[in-house]
């Protein structure tokens, strides 16, 4: 059995007739399905919880919305040993979507899920996740695409309830709602001092922080590529750090970071890692997969090797 998780609302709305037409899809060739439609923040994570505690034999649980409806899905799933996740992305910057290369329209991507179900069970594609405890490290969110404090936090957590997003996704450019909150936010925003170690080694002190960026995939924020080399299926998270560097400078950066030629510019920094911690003279915003998580002080993330499987 199929299980859809739709969000309607994603895309300023344009979710609901692209799962029109991927249902008309679906009942064009008879494949049994069900589906749930989400009616407020955090009833995917719900629903995706439900579905899995109801059925205990193997299920292919499908999100059709964006990254954050992607996030609370994966969030809520359990027992990864026997869900099959798939993504018909609808959002502004579907960055798990470019990650796992899926391309096309909706209905040829549902046909691809369809021929990687039919393959069996070995067909679907393991990768990565990341996992982030703050606090007492009771506070746990789990991560698809990237995870980080500083400015790219800021920034996400603005475009949750940006005007500006809802209008550039009527014209199709959502994805510059992320560049232009950036360049807003990286004036407004205050450095801190901070220490980092990777892989429970010695701490490096580094001074005037603007943002860690704990990448699993290469891109986020509607495709700026934080860290060309990452790879969602090596067992480590690239963690790219930007620090020590004037704001008017790293505004005048902006064009390298995009083109991916950022990690040779002084105050920026990839460095790989199956863990890293992160301690910050005062709090920073905290996202997880651009959902808003906390303002922290203290924080830790762990790669999950290869512990989702992916019908792409």
């Amino acid at each position: 059995m199929l299980y859809f998780i739709v969000n309607e609302k994603s895309r300023s709305g344009k979710g609901a007739a692209i799962w029109r037409e991927v249902k008309e899809a679906l009942e064009e060739k008879q494949i049994p399905y069900a589906y749930h439609v989400t009616e407020y923040a955090g009833h995917a994570r719900k629903l995706s919880e439900d579905i899995c505690t109801a059925n205990s034999e193997n299920l292919c649980l499908i999100v059709l919305g964006g990254d954050g409806t992607a996030n609370e899905v994966i969030n809520g799933m359990k027992n990864f040993d026997r869900v099959r996740f798939g993504t018909i992305p609808t959002g502004s910057g579907n960055d798990l979507a470019r990650g796992l290369g899926i391309t096309g329209t909706p209905k040829e991507q549902l046909e691809r899920i369809l021929c990687c179900m039919q393959a069996g069970e070995e067909a679907a594609w393991r990768m990565d996740l990341g996992q982030v405890s703050w606090g007492t490290g009771e506070e746990t969110r789990l991560f698809a695409i990237s995870a980080g404090v500083g400015l790219d936090a800021i920034v996400c957590k603005k475009a949750l309830k940006s005007r500006l997003k809802d209008f550039l996704n009527k014209l199709h450019l959502g994805k510059l709602t992320y560049l232009l909150l950036t360049v807003q936010s990286l004036f407004s925003m205050k450095t801190v001092d901070a220490g980092i170690k990777f892989d429970g080694k010695g701490q490096r002190n580094r001074k005037n922080a603007i943002c860690f960026a704990i990448m699993n995939f290469k891109a986020e924020g509607g495709g700026v590529p934080m860290a060309p080399k990452a790879n969602a299926c090596d067992g480590k998270l690239s963690v790219c750090s930007i620090f020590g560097i004037p704001k008017w400078l790293t505004f005048l950066c902006l064009p390298f970071l995009v083109a991916a030629k950022h990690t040779w510019i002084p105050g920026f920094e990839v460095t790989d890692g199956s863990a890293c911690e992160l301690y910050l003279k005062k709090p920073m915003v905290l996202h997880a997969d651009g959902e808003y998580c906390a303002d922290v002080t203290r924080v830790q993330f762990v790669c999950l090797p290869r512990c989702l499987r992916v019908l792409k």
